[in-house]
């Protein structure tokens, strides 16, 4: 699950749940439907952030299920119980903190928070006249990372502990955990260094723009 914070047309934030997304080292491709408010307000503004709550965060996910920024509801999203509701973060109970290097603010309990802008945007099923114009993938690009200090390996400034970090997800419409690991694997012998591309160094080169972190929130910066 991803919590997508963006920003609405009046300056106001926007927080909605994801679950069709993946990364391919400092990319991510976001699997939207085109009319929707986070959507919109990505191709509008080109930044957000890709909030990751842990499972202890589930019941603060679910309460923005069937909700939606967009005024008035959709047609297709009034159909399956969807309301209005402007103040997202209020609702989840979650806390907005500044970023750094976007308007959209971080939410302060998800243990991992990437900053993001949009680099291009790919239109899905474009082939089929009833889905054209409904779906949409938008790679972005991370700028910041933030991590908790409780799922970071101590001593380390790179590393994530898997067996701390339980990332919430979805599974047909279902909410889980993650189990313990099943077997040792050979790939994470590999130094963490050596994953490392460009976008980290472009990452780096880019300045703050608002608020840092809020004291007792520990970060991993690019």
């Amino acid at each position: 699950m991803v919590l997508i914070s963006s920003t609405n047309e009046d300056g106001s934030a926007n927080l909605a749940p994801m679950s069709s997304a993946f990364w391919l080292g400092w990319r991510a491709m976001l699997g939207l439907g085109a009319r929707s408010k986070t959507a919109q307000n990505l191709l509008r503004t080109r930044e957000c952030v890709l909030n990751l709550p842990s499972d202890a965060l589930a019941a603060a996910v679910d309460r923005l299920a069937l909700t939606t920024g967009s005024d008035p509801v959709p047609p297709g999203k009034a159909r399956r119980g969807y309301f209005h509701v402007a103040g997202k973060f209020e609702r989840a109970g979650l806390t907005p903190v500044p970023s750094e290097t976007v308007a959209p603010p971080r939410v302060a309990e998800c243990p991992v928070a990437m900053e993001a802008v949009v680099e291009a945007v790919h239109p899905v099923a474009d082939d089929d006249p009833e889905q054209r114009g409904g779906i949409v993938a938008i790679e972005v690009r991370v700028q910041r990372v933030f991590v908790h200090d409780s799922i970071r390996v101590p001593g380390t400034d790179d590393h994530i502990d898997p067996d701390a970090w339980r990332p919430l997800i979805m599974s047909f419409q279902k909410l889980y955990g993650l189990g313990p690991q099943v077997h040792p694997s050979t790939l994470a012998r590999i130094p963490e260094r050596l994953y490392r591309g460009p976008d980290i160094e472009r990452a780096r080169s880019v300045a703050g723009t608002a608020g840092g972190p809020k004291a007792g929130t520990a970060v991993t910066r690019a």
